[in-house]
């Protein structure tokens, strides 16, 4: 037996504190498990067993061998799953969800086209703001708007995505432009309730300090759609994402209003998916193309 399958003999002991259930486990017998172990050690020449009638520990140098042993041959059978897929179509389900507004504006071309390039694969694509939650509801690939919470999910940045005070033309021929956020007092607003941010415009000045200002809200709702429209036909200022708005600024249809004040904290948009050391090939290639997708972006 080589030095490889010795070890990983040695985990199976390891693991279940006891040669005959790792015996048990490999389809070994005891004493063949025994001798495998035996000769490990011979080879490192440690003790990395501690051997009772009763059970069997690890040592101190057994113990931070078999964590970074398991660790290598995990990473060992990540490589051969990994040549093993690439050899084959990609097939399996892919469960994703996506925000409304961006996915239907900027994503569908893309995905139709990783749909067509990659038939064997199911996707599901769940298009809504709501904030699942990955894990609960076994969603392999998140696209997420905003700032990262804290959590055990890889992200990986796809582009910024400021949030932009707006105002179109017809709302400023009757209203005076705001200089300052103080203005604002004077200006009515729509405002976007889906994820809590409500009535306060949180920003940094040009010199880099953060302040606050309380918006008058005319007209409140959970979709950013119906808010542009609103912004569009001149019915109050809105704080919208650049990804709603981008195509209004180019045309002149939205002012964007007091550029040197920036929202904070910091939008970006991110793609997240469970930490998994065993990455399955159609999330790898989902994400690479999503990644490739949002260097189109108009305003990346």
């Amino acid at each position: 037996m080589d030095k490889i399958s010795r070890i990983g003999v040695f985990l199976e002991v390891a693991k279940h504190q006891s040669f005959a259930a790792a015996s048990r486990e490999l389809g070994m017998t005891g004493s063949a498990v025994s001798k495998h172990v035996q000769n490990l050690e011979d080879h490192l020449d440690v003790l990395l067993l501690h051997r009772t009638t009763r059970k069997v520990t690890l040592t101190e140098e057994g113990a931070i061998f078999y964590e970074r042993a398991r660790r290598a041959l995990e990473d060992l059978q990540e490589a051969e799953n990994f040549i093993q897929e690439t050899k084959a179509t990609p097939t399996g389900v892919l469960k994703i969800n996506i925000p409304l507004s961006f996915g239907r504006q900027y994503l569908t071309e893309a995905i139709a086209t990783f749909a067509k390039e990659y038939p064997e694969v199911k996707l599901e694509i769940d298009l809504d703001d709501r904030r699942v939650n990955v894990i609960e509801e076994n969603y392999d690939v998140v696209v997420r708007i905003g700032t990262l919470e804290d959590s055990s999910l890889i992200a990986r940045k796809l582009a910024t995505c400021p949030l932009l005070l707006c105002g179109s033309p017809e709302y400023l021929k009757n209203h005076s432009l705001p200089k300052t956020p103080d203005d604002l007092k004077d200006h009515k607003a729509l405002i976007y309730t889906q994820h809590g941010r409500y009535t306060q415009w949180n920003y940094t000045d040009p010199e880099g300090v953060p302040g606050s200002v309380e918006l008058r809200p005319t007209l409140k709702a959970n979709s950013g759609e119906m808010l542009l429209a609103g912004c569009l036909h001149g019915v109050a200022v809105c704080l919208l994402p650049i990804f709603l708005v981008a195509p209004y600024l180019k045309t002149g249809q939205l002012i964007h209003m007091m550029p040197e004040y920036t929202s904070s904290p910091e939008s970006n948009i991110y793609v997240l998916f469970p930490e998994n050391r065993h990455l399955s090939v159609r999330v790898k290639l989902f994400v690479d193309m999503l990644t490739e997708a949002s260097k189109a972006l108009p305003w990346s």
